[in-house]
Order: structure tokens, then C-alpha cells, then sequence
């Protein structure tokens, strides 16, 4: 006799409370349950198909490994485009089953999440140049529709300063990581005493370049000292 741990999806929080799409994958997995084995725990994710991170699925996977347990789920195909879910399944190296798909197996799994991946990608494409032809026809689009912050300029306002800090907390991620060899040889020698300018030279006389393959200037300096 197995133990189970059963992962339900549903794509809303409506969904989620009226119990809609849920009530049947309960049914098809204790159904298939009774007489194979026992149903340890249940995980249900409320989630769209935008979402990345699924932290049900991964209590899921962790209860299931520890537990030696196999993880279930009601229907195969209604998560077969979901990359995330099929990537997270490869990588625990834990036993499933679907009820809808009994006989899948991890090769299964591996060419659905190519499938997904190659779908996700072209539904992408498709996306970006169905905007650029609106756009081309002077499409307003998104926030810059007329009359779409009416009465919620504040908003837009917050956001703007909200995307302001996450780019300054991304560009100085990106700065210390492609220039962490160089950072303890720009501090070493600004506590020297040697001027900003002095080490750009310094740099640049080692065959240093920027990013931009252009010559360190005292600017470039002080923004990785101030990183």
C-alpha cells in the first residue's frame, strides 16, 4: 500500500472558495486513492497561469520526499502547459501519478515541458507582435489609454517611484556581479588614499574596460565604491 500527497490547482480565488473545478479533482483522487493506498495530506494552489513560484507545490513535493510518499494529481493535462509545476516535478525526483494519465512517466514529463516551454515561448511572440501592429495603428495601450488614471494619479505616481527603486536595486545587483573580481582591487587601493581618477587609470592601464567596453572613468569608480 502507497501513501499519497495530492496537489490540487485551481486559477482563482473565486474558484478556490466555491469549491468550482476543486470538488472534482477531490473526487477523481480519492476515487483512485481507495484501494491502492492511504492520502497523507493535501495541498491546493490558488494561482494564475502568470505566476512563477508555486509554494504549495513545493510544500507538496517536500512532504511527499520526506514521507517517501507519491505525489497525485486529478489531471495531467490541465497542467501539462504549466512549465513551472512539470519543472519543479523533474527536478524533486519525486514519484507521481495522475489520475487522467496513470501510465506517465518521466519521460512523459520531460517532453510535456518541452511542449510547454516551445508554447510559452510562441504565445510570447505572438503577444509582442500583436501589441506592436496595435501600437503601429496608434493604439494607446495599458496605462497610456485616455482617462486611465483618472482620479488615481497618486498610483500611478507610487508606481513609477516603486520602479525607480526596483531598477537602482537591479542595476547595482548587476554591477557588483560583473565586477566582483574588480571590487577588492578598487577598494584596496581607494583605501590607499589613491583618488578615484587614479584608480580608473590603474584599470585601465591593466587592460580593465566597463561593461560597456569603454575606458574606466572617475564616474565608473565611485558608482562600484558606492554600490
Amino acid at each position: 500500500m502507497k501513501n499519497y500527497i495530492a496537489y490540487y490547482r485551481v486559477s482563482t480565488k473565486k474558484q478556490g472558495n466555491s469549491g468550482l473545478g476543486l470538488e472534482a479533482q477531490e473526487a477523481s483522487v480519492t476515487n483512485f486513492v481507495n484501494g491502492h493506498g492511504k492520502l497523507l495530506a493535501t495541498y491546493c494552489e490558488v494561482e494564475s497561469g502568470k505566476r512563477a513560484d508555486r509554494p504549495e507545490l513545493a510544500k507538496a513535493l517536500s512532504h511527499a520526499r520526506r514521507s517517501r510518499a507519491v505525489l497525485i494529481v486529478a489531471k495531467l493535462d490541465r497542467l501539462s502547459r504549466n512549465l513551472a509545476f512539470l519543472s519543479a516535478l523533474m527536478e524533486s525526483s519525486v514519484e507521481f501519478v495522475a489520475v487522467d494519465n496513470p501510465h506517465a512517466n518521466r519521460l512523459t514529463v520531460h517532453i510535456l515541458a518541452a511542449i510547454a516551454e516551445h508554447e510559452a515561448k510562441a504565445t510570447s511572440i505572438r503577444t509582442k507582435e500583436a501589441l506592436a501592429a496595435a501600437k503601429a495603428r496608434g493604439t494607446l495601450l495599458g496605462s497610456n489609454r485616455i482617462g486611465h488614471w483618472a482620479g488615481r494619479e497618486h498610483l500611478r505616481q507610487a508606481g513609477q517611484r516603486n520602479a525607480t527603486k526596483a531598477a537602482a536595486i537591479v542595476n547595482r545587483a548587476k554591477r557588483i556581479g560583473i565586477y566582483s573580481d574588480l571590487v577588492p582591487l578598487i577598494k584596496e587601493l581607494k583605501d590607499q588614499g589613491i583618488s578615484l581618477q587614479a584608480i580608473a587609470c590603474k584599470l585601465n592601464e591593466l587592460g580593465h574596460s566597463t561593461r560597456r567596453n569603454k575606458p574606466w572613468g572617475h564616474v565608473q569608480v565611485m558608482r562600484i565604491l558606492r554600490a
